[in-house]
């Protein structure tokens, strides 16, 4: 008993000694040792280029736009699983969607996140947080960049939403996002023409980028040139397109399926394509780790496709059967236009092209077209860790085709309209979906 005493007695003392440490310990106050605040941040040129990279990210969450976008028109139906599959897309295709709707919450958030960080940056650059001047070489380029990113988050906004908030002096706190009201769409396109004029005017042209998915001076001249047609202010849009076209800095790839494969990625024709990747950190299902995979590309895939022998010839991974292409838009198509093929993939006429491979695949259970979104196909091999959330398809978001037909179309509605101008950029395009000239359009004015 005694013994046991001693032993409580010693066990007592023990615990008196943690309890006096912890207290010191606790009592030691790292506050001005440790704490990490804005003045932390922005003190060297590393941690201003380390900073406008992570103000692209945002646009890589955006990449609900392209199924959404497609979905709302008759070119496609939502698909998936079941009635009950994405409900939020289900409800885009069916026009009963209210104001909550995830997908497009997804989109605003996005859109504002990307916008908040470029704020931030335009914030501190004259002078750090410490008010301090940080000059490089490049700067001025840098933050023409960050002007990009800015106006291509606010259109993607105008496009979706119409009026929306407007701010761009600094970073949003959350006091200021309960009180700010909604701008006019008028005064938000003002802003992104003043982004873009003034991003133009400081980035590289594209033969001088090193980095590839950086925006570039032709870049925002493509989505300026865009922001004035969606505007119908083609008499703006017509010289800021055409001084794209008149560098020849760019080409159409001859074969358009090419563009959209791995190895077509920020290929000739591409103008500006949002980055993506399947290296690591990986997206997870848990939501715990932020990857750098599109989504997207999962989301088209044919349902439970499978090569039965593991052929190697058949490079499709299977996918969710979301986003189908609708069979009127198939129709469309003139016979020969190999924009077709590009676009849609025909998984019956696949197989019966390719009888010496034995393809299993499930019909898409909801809404089936029998069509698939050949664009951005998941593809065996070009994914990693959680295998769904990790394509490394990049968005390929304005290329040289589209420059060309937004040309055509504002030389031909320009006040003092260019029709012969007009018809020279809308028969390349059409040349090369034909692959000769034997539907070159020859038509003037309206009928144009």
């Amino acid at each position: 008993m005694k013994k046991y005493n001693y032993i409580k007695l010693a066990s007592c003392l023990l615990l008196v000694t943690v309890l006096v440490s912890c207290k010191k310990w606790v009592e030691y106050d790292p506050h001005d040792e440790y704490k990490i605040t804005d003045l932390d941040y922005l003190r060297t040129e590393a941690d201003y280029r380390t900073m406008a990279v992570s103000v692209y990210t945002p646009i890589q969450w955006l990449n609900q736009a392209v199924p959404i976008a497609n979905i709302a028109t008759n070119d496609a139906v939502s698909g998936g699983e079941k009635a009950t599959d994405v409900i939020p897309l289900q409800q885009i295709d069916d026009y009963t969607h209210g104001p909550v709707n995830n997908q497009l919450d997804e989109i605003w958030k996005a859109a504002y996140e990307g916008i908040n960080r470029a704020n931030y940056m335009i914030q501190y650059k004259a002078a750090n947080p410490g008010g301090v001047a940080i000059d490089f070489a490049g700067k001025e380029a840098m933050y023409g960049e960050i002007l990009f990113v800015r106006a291509y988050c606010y259109f993607m906004l105008v496009k979706f939403f119409g009026d929306a908030p407007l701010f761009t002096e600094k970073r949003l706190s959350l006091s200021d996002a309960r009180s700010l009201g909604r701008s006019p769409k008028a005064e938000i396109y003002k802003q992104i023409e003043t982004d873009l004029n003034a991003a133009i005017a400081v980035l590289p042209a594209v033969a001088q980028q090193v980095e590839k998915g950086r925006a570039t001076k032709y870049a925002a001249q493509a989505l300026l040139g865009k922001v004035l047609i969606y505007q119908e202010k083609f008499d703006e849009a017509a010289p800021v397109l055409d001084g794209i076209i008149t560098m020849n800095a760019f080409s159409l790839v001859p074969n358009m399926k090419n563009i959209f494969l791995l190895s077509g990625e920020n290929g000739p024709e591409s103008v500006f394509e949002v980055q993506y990747s399947n290296g690591t950190p990986y997206w997870n299902w848990s939501g715990t780790t932020r990857g750098q995979g599109n989504l997207h590309a999962q989301q088209v895939g044919v349902r439970e496709i499978n090569e039965v022998n593991g052929s190697a010839a058949m490079p499709y991974a299977p996918g969710w059967s979301t986003d189908l292409p609708s069979q009127e838009l198939a129709a469309a198509y003139e016979a020969g236009d190999q924009r077709k093929d590009a676009t849609i993939l025909d998984i019956e006429a696949y197989k019966a092209a390719n009888p010496g491979l034995t393809i299993t695949y499930r019909v898409a259970p909801y809404k089936n077209t029998g069509l698939y979104c050949a664009k951005y196909q998941p593809m065996k091999g070009e994914t990693s860790g959680q295998a769904e959330l990790n394509y490394g398809n990049n968005q390929r978001t304005i290329r040289y085709a589209e420059v060309y037909l937004l040309a055509a179309e504002a030389f031909n509605r320009s006040s003092a309209p260019n029709d012969a101008k007009a018809r020279t950029y809308l028969n390349a395009v059409i040349r090369r979906a034909f692959g000769n000239n034997d539907h070159d359009v020859t038509a003037s004015g309206t009928a144009l």
